[in-house]
């Protein structure tokens, strides 16, 4: 490929189509903290707050975005996961860039470039040697704590399994960081009652509360120890990365049963799986309403497709996509008992599949109470719809089902220290989208209203939801 000539791409008005946008963004938008709600930072590299060694080290390592981009465009493993130098598989990356033209990575590849190194030029094979001795100085001098305050970056919550003994959570509360970081409950393993290492996971969490699980009510006892350690510790969000919501038939007693028979060795039908997981998570989510916490579903991720790369480098490896299951009826089944025992906490929802935007939207305003505002969420565009797209077609559908005024706004879902400008992404989405209908006569020409709207998505909104201390 030709290279790219241009020069200063990621300009001021990036995205912003008018003066409107543009007043909307610069005095409302622009200068509002981040709270990132929604992360997979590392506590420990956060705790620990080393320079991170290269480019390749802060921007790669676990970039599973990246990684698909290069696999698609011809990339040998060995200079994406593989024993290749960082350098080397930084050129590679470097080579792969002007390949990603239209895809979000472009835009996300030179905001980053922009914000954190002043980095104008295009990336490609002619600039990557520059451009990666410029940032290696730079990176050489700031600590993680430093790239989050750089952002303005106010809150992060990381992703966190409930065996996890948050060490690092609270020795970062210790150095008192400008970012507070906030741990969150991932209780994924608990559902894996068919998977071979499900009853060594259940011996890691008896050892951390100090007792046995033989039976459902030691399994809860023991859950509801880690939910309670974790929200001394600042915790105050829940997150299931389930394909979907279970939401079948049970009993405690079935349940127990189940159990038991798992762990004599005996093996389990698909219904006595899906009963026993409906349990747990019905009795997660009691203890979540107990707490006031947040829960987040994502849902219909279909995970680890290349089988291949899945038995070579293990999970999170970049070969999974989008589902095509269906959730109307769990959601509404499991959404509506909760709400008829009066213990369905905060909710956030995501879809993975936009063929279903609708479908969550309309789901998650049936349940809304006068407790709060915006009780229940449609979450942002989420995975592969973290995108200029999936955003617009997420905050138009939210806009005609819901009340976009209430959303608590963008997340990174992120590995990578260097991902916070998405929040900047999203918001130039915001404000453009919203002065397109001034244009249109479609709302008021009101920028002091306009912009008090957007201020509260950007940051507001988050602030009254999580309420963090």
């Amino acid at each position: 490929m030709a290279s790219i000539t241009s020069k200063n791409f990621i300009t001021e008005n990036f995205l912003l189509n008018s003066d409107i946008a543009i007043k909307l963004y610069h005095d409302f938008a622009k200068d509002m903290p981040i709270i990132d709600y929604h992360n997979h930072l590392s506590p420990k590299q956060i705790a620990e707050n080393k320079p991170m060694a290269n480019l390749s080290d802060a921007w790669l390592n676990g970039d599973h975005y990246k990684w698909r981009a290069m696999r698609a465009n011809g990339i040998d493993e060995k200079y994406i996961t593989g024993n290749a130098s960082q350098e080397e598989k930084f050129n590679k990356w470097a080579e792969t860039v002007p390949y990603t033209l239209r895809n979000p990575l472009f835009h996300w590849t030179h905001l980053e470039l922009k914000r954190y190194f002043d980095v104008d030029a295009i990336l490609q094979e002619s600039t990557a040697s520059t451009i990666y001795a410029k940032a290696n100085t730079i990176l050489a001098h700031k600590t993680p704590a430093q790239l989050l305050e750089q952002m303005n970056v106010e809150v992060i919550c990381t992703t966190d399994d409930p065996i996890d003994d948050l060490a690092y959570h609270q020795e970062i509360a210790k150095q008192g960081f400008f970012t507070k970081v906030y741990p969150t409950f991932r209780p994924d393993q608990l559902f894996l009652i068919n998977k071979t290492s499900f009853e060594s996971y259940l011996e890691k969490l008896a050892t951390c509360v100090s007792f046995p699980i033989h039976s459902l009510d030691d399994l809860l006892k023991a859950i509801q120890e880690r939910v309670d350690f974790f929200n001394a510790n600042g915790c105050r969000l829940s997150d299931f990365g389930l394909e979907q919501i279970y939401a079948f038939d049970f009993t405690d007693d079935e349940a127990n049963s189940i159990l038991k028979k798992r762990l004599s060795g005996g093996s389990l039908s698909d219904a006595e799986t899906n009963s026993y997981k409906s349990c747990i998570q019905y009795h997660l989510s009691k203890m979540y309403h107990a707490k006031n916490w947040v829960q987040q579903f994502h849902l219909g991720a279909l995970r680890d497709n290349n089988t291949r790369l899945l038995e070579e480098l293990g999970a999170d490896s970049g070969c999974d996509s989008m589902g095509d299951n269906t959730h109307a009826k769990s959601m509404s089944a499991f959404f509506g008992r909760l709400d008829h025992e009066g213990i369905l906490a905060k909710t956030i929802s995501y879809n993975l599949n936009p063929s279903q935007n609708e479908v969550f939207a309309t789901m998650m305003g049936n349940y809304n109470t006068g407790e709060c505002a915006g009780k229940m969420q449609w979450g942002s565009g989420w995975w592969f719809l973290d995108q200029k797209d999936g955003m617009e077609k997420q905050m138009n559908a939210l806009s005609n089902m819901g009340l976009l005024s209430r959303f608590v706004g963008m997340l990174t879902d992120s590995r990578s220290l260097l991902s916070f400008p998405r929040h900047e992404y999203f918001r130039r989405i915001l404000c453009d989208l919203l002065a397109e209908d001034v244009r249109k006569g479609l709302v008021p020409d009101d920028l002091n209203f306009l912009g008090k709207m957007v201020q509260d998505i950007c940051y507001n909104n988050a602030v009254n939801y999580f309420k963090f201390n």
